[in-house]
């Protein structure tokens, strides 16, 4: 590692509560069998039409957590709750540096709990007077709910933050994190992102995705990374990529394609990587148009084989905020099976139909 990168900050761990189950694993595990999410949905249980979904298989909060603390914890909270514990728990974890007053946590997000908030608004507006709420779901409301319970429940007391991005907000919130460590805010940040299913989601989307992508099933899970200065890597914790650069632009309608694609050539020119070394090219696999533009940039710009060496995140479903995560994830656990990754860039890119767009570089660890 060069003077010039040693300063770059590092991944160091990761976990992930998916439609694969819960721990990186499960997640690990279901890539490698190519095993399908996709199930029927419940209708009765969560109020929609008969249509299918990619849902954590089994994840009740209060079976998975345990029922202290947790009566009136919403799912998009449980399940940053989970993968956060998941990554805390694994071998290797050290809590007195992962936790405590020098570690941050950042929480990538669409709105929060869509279903908590319509949920609280909905009872104050059906009830007797409107103040005849539950007060103790009203926390659920708040968008940083998530964040603030994930921090409670495992000692992180450190900056806290949640980021609502869309699609783009798993990027922007490891950018985020980056600039925590650089501004000497936090030794650890632990960047998660999380996107749950719910009525209220289902028919959000229903009614304001384009006519384009019609049939997407909506995915749900929770990813987090342990982000550290390059010089904190331990033999436990051991680097498994560098964060090389991230940058992000705003466009729609026609100036996204190349906006997209001078995001792209940036944060390469940043990174001081070139293109034709990419081990893969890993874009967030938006529904409808906006995801087919971005293969079409990355096509341009990258080698072939790149493009196809990490599955799409949308096998798992429109997972939203979570993707760029779950992108992360996905590529992290196949790289560590090919030794031929080992010190090769990568470049991930991320498209919100509301406009916000971020491609961040990462370079795998020469040591596998």
């Amino acid at each position: 590692m060069s003077a010039a990168t040693a300063e770059r900050p590092v991944i160091t761990g990761w976990s992930a509560v998916s439609p694969h189950g819960v721990g990186a694993e499960a997640f690990a595990e279901g890539l490698r069998a190519q095993r399908p999410t996709v199930a029927p949905v419940d209708t009765e249980r969560w109020g929609v039409p008969p249509s299918r979904a990619h849902l954590v298989p089994g994840f009740e909060v209060r079976e998975v957590l345990g029922k202290k603390g947790t009566r009136s914890m919403d799912r998009v909270t449980g399940l940053a709750v989970t993968a956060v514990g998941s990554l805390l728990e694994r071998p290797g974890a050290q809590r007195e540096t992962e936790t405590g007053e020098r570690a941050a946590l950042v929480l990538a997000t669409t709105t929060g709990s869509a279903a908590s908030m319509m949920d609280f608004t909905r009872s104050s507006l059906e009830g007797a007077r409107p103040y005849d709420v539950d007060p103790a779901v009203m926390p659920n409301a708040v968008m940083n709910c998530a964040a603030g319970q994930c921090a409670i429940w495992y000692g992180i007391k450190g900056p806290n933050t949640t980021l609502a991005g869309g699609r783009a907000a798993g990027l922007l919130s490891l950018n985020y994190a980056t600039r925590l460590l650089s501004g000497g805010r936090a030794d650890t940040v632990l960047c998660a992102a999380a996107e749950e299913f719910s009525h209220a989601r289902y028919w959000l989307e229903r009614h304001s995705r384009g006519p384009e992508a019609p049939g997407v099933a909506l995915g749900e899970g929770a990813a987090v990374l342990l982000v550290r200065p390059a010089s904190a890597v331990t033999p436990d914790r051991p680097a498994l990529a560098e964060v090389s650069a991230i940058r992000s632009r705003v466009a729609t309608g026609s100036r996204v394609r190349a906006a997209l694609e001078a995001c792209a050539r940036s944060a390469l020119e940043a990174a001081g990587a070139d293109a034709g070394d990419l081990w893969a090219a890993v874009p967030s696999d938006a529904p409808g148009l906006l995801g087919h533009l971005e293969r079409e940039v990355l096509a341009a710009l990258c080698p072939a084989p790149a493009l196809e060496r990490v599955p799409a995140v949308g096998r798992m479903g429109d997972v939203s905020a979570a993707s760029g995560h779950f992108q992360i994830a996905t590529l992290l656990a196949l790289a560590a099976e090919d030794p031929a990754a080992a010190g090769r860039p990568v470049l991930l890119t991320s498209a919100d139909r509301d406009g916000s767009l971020a491609c961040a570089v990462l370079r795998l660890a020469e040591v596998r």
